[in-house]
């Protein structure tokens, strides 16, 4: 029989608090009691049928009921046996008895205290609670902390300090990281409009876009020829600038190499008057600025899956005239031996690949060489590594074909 249980009440109560309605409407001033709850019934047949069935369906609704629910009935008139009470809704009168019955007492106590907080510290803040009352309640603990964090913003617009500075007791910037993407949704209901710099937006632009000063972006790199590299040749093994720093060099070097890997980086063979960069995954802006860039050759070496690809297609944002290295179908061919899995292949488009690199991107992600084919840079052998080195120094600039 599908007839509802004291169990399916209780589950459609659980629902409403899973999707947060509950909270919501008690954040709002409106919570949704006394709530009716739909029953689902036995019919005319059912008590024809099994009439002993249906008695003790009643008596089990009723056991809860003066407990959790209060039960409105129906009369149903049958020509057997005449007119009986069947359930026909249940109703749950208050929010403390709704949560009572499904365990959540502490829970609504804990949410009742911080709305209570945030109406007297940051009443703007309530609209947020009553969009995200769960949210609001995993962060129970760190309330006092977070509302702390506002009113010093609110009180200090666009510090231009790290958040490491920020004299604030009892909050360090472990806090403010693990929490930025709340904060961030705090602050931008909290704050005045001239103290957010919408341009700025993302967890990863926290910083700008609130006006604390950033961790300096740096880039690693290593002159392939010591001989000109400017520095000293200790040094000039392996440097990590500053951003600011790095656009203002002159490398005095004809061509620059950019490899993801760290052992490739370390084991990246001499070659005269060239500089080689760490790349180490998607984000190229702290080159945008080193114009200089503009005007070498550069080479881009990344492994040979869709991510590889993803990161040349993003490179040349920055750098449109960059040619990918050991990226060919060649090299992917003749180390099959060595392929791997990609965990999570990349399938969107790819405008800024040329006519052989979508080739081999189209059937990397549509798996036309095997499911999720991917070959690691530091799984390529070193001496076909090197001979493609080589013919990189021996190229001129072409123009590059797009698709």
């Amino acid at each position: 029989m599908s007839w509802t249980t004291p169990a399916d009440l209780r589950a459609q109560i659980q629902r409403g608090w899973e999707r947060g309605d509950i909270l919501a409407g008690m954040a709002r001033g409106q919570p949704p009691f006394p709530r009716r709850l739909a029953i689902r019934g036995p019919d005319s047949r059912d008590i024809a049928d099994h009439f002993d069935a249906v008695r003790e369906w009643i008596r089990g609704l009723q056991e809860g009921e003066g407990r959790h629910y209060r039960l409105e009935y129906r009369e149903v008139r049958h020509r057997l046996f005449g007119a009986n009470p069947l359930p026909e809704c249940a109703w749950v009168d208050s929010l403390e008895a709704a949560a009572a019955w499904i365990g959540k007492s502490r829970e609504l106590r804990r949410f009742g205290d911080i709305q209570s907080l945030l109406a007297v510290r940051q009443p703007v803040l309530l609209d947020w609670l009553a969009r995200k009352p769960l949210k609001a309640l995993e962060l129970a603990d760190a309330w006092p902390r977070l509302l702390d964090i506002v009113a010093w913003l609110r009180a200090h617009p666009r510090p231009g300090i790290y958040p490491r500075q920020a004299d604030i007791p009892g909050v360090h910037s472990k806090f403010m990281e693990q929490h930025r993407g709340v904060l961030s949704e705090l602050f931008d209901l909290a704050l005045p409009s001239t103290a957010i710099d919408p341009v700025q937006t993302g967890v990863v632009r926290f910083a700008a876009r609130y006006g604390f000063l950033e961790k300096p972006q740096r880039i690693r790199l290593r002159w392939l020829d010591p001989a000109n590299s400017g520095w000293p040749v200790a040094m000039a093994e392996d440097l990590t600038l500053r951003r600011d720093a790095f656009a203002a060099l002159n490398p005095g070097v004809s061509r620059v190499f950019i490899t993801e890997n760290e052992i490739n980086f370390l084991a990246f063979p001499p070659l005269l008057e060239s500089l080689l960069l760490f790349g180490a995954g998607y984000g190229f802006e702290a080159l945008a600025d080193a114009r200089w860039l503009l005007d070498l050759p550069v080479y881009y070496w990344g492994d040979i899956d869709t991510h590889g690809f993803a990161i040349l297609d993003q490179l040349r944002a920055h750098l449109p005239h960059a040619r990918s290295l050991l990226m060919d179908e060649a090299t992917l061919l003749a180390h099959q031996p060595l392929w791997d899995t990609e965990p999570q292949p990349v399938t969107r488009d790819l405008p800024r690949l040329d006519a052989a690199e979508a080739a081999l991107y189209d059937a990397l992600r549509d798996h036309r060489l095997g499911r999720a084919v991917r070959l690691e840079q530091e799984a390529i052998g070193y001496g076909w590594a090197r001979a493609a080195l080589a013919r990189a120094m021996d190229s001129s600039l072409q123009p590059r074909r797009t698709r």
